[in-house]
This record gives structure tokens, C-alpha cells and sequence, in this order.
């Protein structure tokens, strides 16, 4: 019987690929399966051998350090360089975006302070 070995629910396709490569390139036998049409299902990868379980554990924890590690590296450079984007640049991008969730946060402000504010009156 086969067993979640990887999940692939918001993993970037690069990440995702990269595993798929390190199952393949130690001789792992899996299977993929997609969330499904809404989303609703168990989008991963699944190693068919259950004894080879801790071997590919392993495999994807030392893989999972080493890019965390690089990414970490990567913005930190980017930040003493200046090119990270910051707040202000993401809401200067997204102007709409950025407009909704300043009037969903007002949304939210009134309908719990309103009680309060009317109290007295």
C-alpha cells in the first residue's frame, strides 16, 4: 500500500520538480495525485514501497534544509542590495488588490466597533 511521502498543496512547480527529480534519480517508485477539480483532494506524491520510507524522508528533509537554506541566502542578498520588494512596492503594483483589502479591513473595523460607538445614543 502506498503512503504520503510528499505534499504538493501550494509547493511551487520548481520545488515539485526538483522532488520528483531526487525520487527518481535514487531509484523510488511513486505515484502523483492532483487535488482534484475544486481542490478538495490530497494533491502529493506517493511512495509505493513503505519500507523505503525513512530512506525517502530523508532524502526530501536534507533536499527541503538545502533549499530553505539557499532561498534564505538568496533574499538576504537581495535585501542588502535593495531589490527585495518591499510593502509599499507590492501595494504601488497591485493598486486594486491593495484597495479591496483596505475596504474589507474598514468593513470588518465598523461592523465590530459600530456596537460600542452607538452605545450611548
Amino acid at each position: 500500500m502506498s503512503i504520503l511521502i510528499f505534499r504538493l498543496n501550494g509547493v511551487p512547480d520548481d520545488e515539485a520538480a526538483d522532488v520528483r527529480q531526487l525520487l527518481d534519480q535514487h531509484g523510488f517508485e511513486y505515484h502523483e495525485t492532483s487535488g482534484g477539480f475544486l481542490g478538495l483532494g490530497v494533491a502529493g506524491l506517493w511512495l509505493l514501497d513503505r519500507s523505503q520510507q525513512a530512506a525517502a524522508r530523508a532524502l526530501i528533509d536534507e533536499y527541503e534544509q538545502e533549499r530553505s537554506a539557499r532561498l534564505g541566502a538568496e533574499y538576504a542578498a537581495s535585501c542588502r542590495s535593495g531589490q527585495a520588494e518591499t510593502t509599499l512596492q507590492r501595494a504601488v503594483r497591485n493598486p486594486l488588490q491593495t484597495l479591496f483589502y483596505l475596504a474589507g479591513i474598514a468593513a470588518v473595523l465598523y461592523l465590530v466597533l459600530m456596537p460600542f460607538l452607538t452605545l450611548g445614543f
